[in-house]
């Protein structure tokens, strides 16, 4: 905010929905008066001309009617005014109007009146130019070096700069590379035309080269002109300014030099005449308008610079001299003499804004009291500043970061799911081989207690979990009111999701007596989908690759009553062995042992025991919770399967390694198709026939090859989203093992998820490689570190993708190898202490060196790895499946 604000002297309000922009104000003595006052000319888009003259009775005055001499109806919007020597034969100042299809040139003159209603004002036409291309605005000046006229020349719509001697049209030339317009100036010192292309630098042409280059209405691209006749347009310099200009200003105070001013988005640049940077100002905010004018110290130029915040800076040179706060913001500004005040700042904004205004402070009338001084006693502010500080400690510690809000929520989100499948499943475009895929109902209910604005449901599942709606949106007019919606959830495709949760977020607006737009909450609701949506019974396997077993402290529960609707037979022998299909392929056996309080997990690949072993879990957990057990707990204690985990990481690495590299050759491949249709368009372009060279059989040869490429690349996107899909569930299983392993607490476990599962979706600029690295080097360097030497490395900033899986890999090895020695994992800043704690059991030492951190893993991989738990590879007697699981 502004210290001082822009003391107003004169200001009103321009018609009713207006519309104004940088070119439609301008101040000049454009009626020839003797006495040299500037006037007010605005010109606006609805087609309306005005010109003021402001004299106000005391400073802050509105505007009079005697105050506006002259208003026109010129029935086409005005692109741009100025004030020159248009007109030949005469040097006094005229007034050109820039419409989009046409140039008009004014004479204004007064006419003393003889009674009360004051002097009269007319406007005459002198003359005009129709334009066959469509205007974008104009600059002018005595091209040429020309004394005593001023030339305009007028940039159209599409690249063509169309110079205008007066009454005459002169020529017009086309400007190389055109895209879009940009700012146009005319610097006097050195006869050019300088502007910002789509390129984003700035450009300048001399003025007599584009007099002598090709004609713009005969160009034409012939080898013969090329070689012969005619002079190309050529650039006499340009700069690089990285960024679009908004527009350009060229000061001469002095004969030696002139300076080039351009107001980037960012940035505003001085120029020298030939290109150089005489200097640059970074701005931290975004400008509207600029206008350099003379400086009262020698060598230097003051700048004014407005902003969309509604701040008007004044610089001089880089250096800020002062700073003022408008009403509105400023599309353009300019500064002059009006009624015999000098330096008068006139703005405009694009809703019609017009204020005359200077800068200035109001004088404070206050004056401060006078206080009886007394002398401080040091000793027992110090005794006060230690209870303070205590106090806010225990505040802190007590509650935390955040201040305490009320527990009362101003929406209830309540998420029912149906126990039973559609009648009539909504299953839509499904790509699962099954014949009929199943979907089941999710009801979510909103009540409100207070009355809340632009309320949006949005919910999500897991992939390929689809939803028939997945966005709603509800008004809260009046208290507790209730909504309820409905939607239903399938399996879309041919895989298994990583989770069954699913995710109900309430986004909405509680207005309050300071905020009446209201402030911005978030609610959300978790919701569990049933293990059937995905599932089928299905044949127990007594062989699979992967196996997994779980302890727990009680007696074995039947699984016809853990997972009641999946047996698939009723025979008493079967009731401690049970299959499951999932809908994408994949076969899971689960087993429960007899005599011992263990239970086995197997599958053909490792990922697909994730679901299985957490729904186990789960429902462990609720039936003893009914059954009134507290102490219920289950444990692991085979070896980790990191080997399986790992080959999973590598196959994603190997996805996203391909997608990076079929996106490089897809590049390639469209970068040589556009050369190819470049060179056919000029042998079609060219009059005299030439062969094509087999132009035609290559582009058709490139064209299916990007086509192919494309396709390669779509396909690989989906095979990479598959493969994060599965190296999360495996993630999850590894989570969840090593939390059972090492008898890891809730918020553990929430670290280790946030280490292992930063992202939702696996992207080629961020993937879950390097993120997962970044988290778990912080982990071992931070918490699960052994020495200061360790906390002391610097971890890289940048995360870039990796050339390959051994660095991430040597890291989860070392994290679990951390864990199994009593490593404990925390956020808090007590947590960066050293761990000294190791277990029993005659584990070898941390490393401290990266020679002895290979060793380490090495023995940490065969620890981990070597011995797969219960596996087909390993050799063992043939027994049953249940009496394998009660060894």
């Amino acid at each position: 905010m502004s210290l001082f604000k822009a003391r107003d002297w004169w200001s009103t309000i321009l018609g009713d929905k207006e519309e104004f922009d940088q070119g439609c104000l301008c101040l000049a003595n454009v009626d020839n008066s003797g006495n040299g006052q500037d006037k007010i000319i605005v010109g606006s888009f609805m087609g309306y001309l005005r010109i003021f003259s402001p004299h106000p009775a005391k400073t802050g005055d509105g505007a009079q009617a005697e105050d506006l001499l002259l208003e026109v109806d010129l029935r086409d919007p005005v692109l741009q005014v100025e004030v020159g020597k248009f007109v030949s034969g005469t040097e006094m100042l005229h007034l050109a109007v820039l419409h989009s299809r046409k140039l008009c040139v004014y004479s204004v003159s007064g006419t003393l009146g003889n009674v009360e209603h004051g002097n009269q004002y007319q406007m005459k036409l002198m003359y005009e130019h129709n334009l066959q291309r469509t205007a974008c605005n104009m600059t002018y000046g005595s091209f040429g070096g020309i004394k005593g006229r001023d030339l305009i020349c007028i940039q159209s719509m599409d690249g063509m700069l169309m110079v205008f001697e007066q009454e005459s049209y002169a020529f017009g030339r086309f400007l190389p590379g055109f895209l879009l317009p940009g700012p146009l100036a005319y610097s006097s010192r050195t006869d050019s035309f300088i502007t910002v292309s789509s390129c984003r630098q700035v450009e300048s042409y001399k003025y007599q080269v584009l007099a002598f280059a090709t004609d713009a209405d005969k160009r034409q691209e012939t080898e013969q002109q090329k070689l012969g006749s005619g002079k190309r347009l050529v650039v006499d310099w340009t700069l690089n300014i990285g960024e679009q200009a908004l527009d350009i200003c060229i000061v001469s105070f002095n004969q030696s030099a002139s300076s080039v001013f351009v107001l980037g988005e960012r940035n505003f640049f001085c120029l020298k005449d030939n290109g150089q940077i005489r200097f640059m100002k970074k701005l931290d905010w975004s400008p509207s308008c600029f206008l350099p004018y003379c400086s009262v110290s020698e060598g230097t130029i003051n700048t004014l610079i407005a902003n969309h915040n509604n701040m008007l800076h004044i610089y001089q040179d880089v250096t800020l001299k002062w700073a003022t706060q408008l009403p509105h913001i400023p599309v353009a500004v300019r500064v002059g003499c009006l009624h015999d005040l000098k330096g008068v700042i006139v703005t405009l904004s694009d809703d019609g804004h017009l204020q005359c205004s200077y800068l200035g402070t109001d004088p404070s009338l206050f004056q401060a009291p006078n206080v009886e001084s007394r002398e401080l006693n040091y000793d027992e502010l110090d005794v006060e500043m230690k209870e303070l500080q205590k106090i806010i400690k225990d505040v802190n510690k007590s509650q935390g970061v955040w201040p305490m809000t009320e527990r009362e929520d101003d929406l209830n989100v309540s998420v029912v799911v149906s126990p039973n499948f559609d009648s009539v499943s909504q299953a839509t475009d499904v790509e699962v081989g099954t014949d009929l895929v199943p979907s089941v109902t999710v009801k979510v209910t909103l009540q409100n207690r207070v009355i809340l604005q632009k309320a949006k449901l949005s919910v999500y599942v897991q992939p390929p979990l689809e939803l028939t709606c997945d966005q709603f949106t509800f008004e809260f007019m009046t208290p507790d009111l209730t909504r309820t919606v409905s939607f239903s959830v399938y399996l879309k495709r041919s895989y298994t999701p990583s989770e069954l949760e699913g995710n109900a977020v309430v986004s909405y607006s509680r207005p309050t007596d300071r905020n009446p737009d209201g402030i911005p909450r978030v609610i959300q609701c978790k919701f569990r989908l049933p293990l059937k949506l995905i599932c089928l019974p299905g044949q127990p396997s007594k062989t699979a690759s992967h196996k997994i077993t779980i302890d727990t402290n009680k007696s074995p529960v039947s699984l016809l009553s853990l997972f009641p609707g999946f047996a698939s037979q009723s025979d008493d022998d079967q009731v401690n062995v049970m299959g499951f299909h999932f809908l994408g392929g994949a076969r899971v056996t689960l087993l429960a042992s007899k005599t011992s309080q263990r239970y086995r997990i197997q599958s053909e690949q490792f990922e697909d025991l994730w679901l299985i072993t957490n729904e186990l879990i789960l429902r462990l957990q609720e039936y003893f919770e009914k059954q009134g057990v507290k102490d219920f707990a289950c444990s692991f204690s085979g070896s980790m399967p990191l080997q399986e985990y790992f080959e999973l990481i590598d196959h994603h690495f190997e996805l996203r390694i391909n997608g990076e590299k079929l996106e490089e050759l897809l590049s390639e491949r469209a970068v040589q198709f556009r050369a190819i249709q470049r060179r056919l368009l000029a042998r079609f372009k060219d009059k005299t026939p030439a062969p094509l060279q087999h132009l035609d059989t290559l582009l058709d040869g490139t064209y299916k090859q990007v086509i192919a490429l494309a396709d390669a690349v779509e396909e690989n996107q989906g095979n990479l989203f598959q493969s994060f899909t599965r190296l999360k569930s495996a993630t999850h299983l590894v989570i969840l093992l090593i939390g059972l392993w090492q008898k890891l607490s809730a918020d553990q476990v929430a670290i280790l998820e946030a280490a292992f599962l930063p992202l939702q979706e696996d992207t080629q600029e961020l993937g879950w490689e390097e993120t997962v690295d970044a988290a778990i080097s912080h982990l071992l360097k931070t918490c699960l570190s052994k020495s200061s030497k360790e906390q002391a490395l610097n971890l890289n900033s940048q995360l870039n993708i990796p050339k390959d899986t051994s660095q991430l890999k040597k890291h989860i090895t070392l994290l679990c190898d951390r864990l199994a020695k009593g490593g404990r994992l925390c956020l808090s800043t007590d947590a960066a202490a050293p761990q000294t704690m190791v277990m029993p059991g005659g584990c070898t030492t941390i490393p401290e060196s990266d020679l002895e951190e290979r060793s380490v893993e090495q023995d940490s991989t065969e620890l981990f790895t070597n011995h797969r738990h219960l596996s087909a590879e390993t050799p063992r007697p043939e027994v049953s499946p249940l009496q394998g699981v009660s060894e």
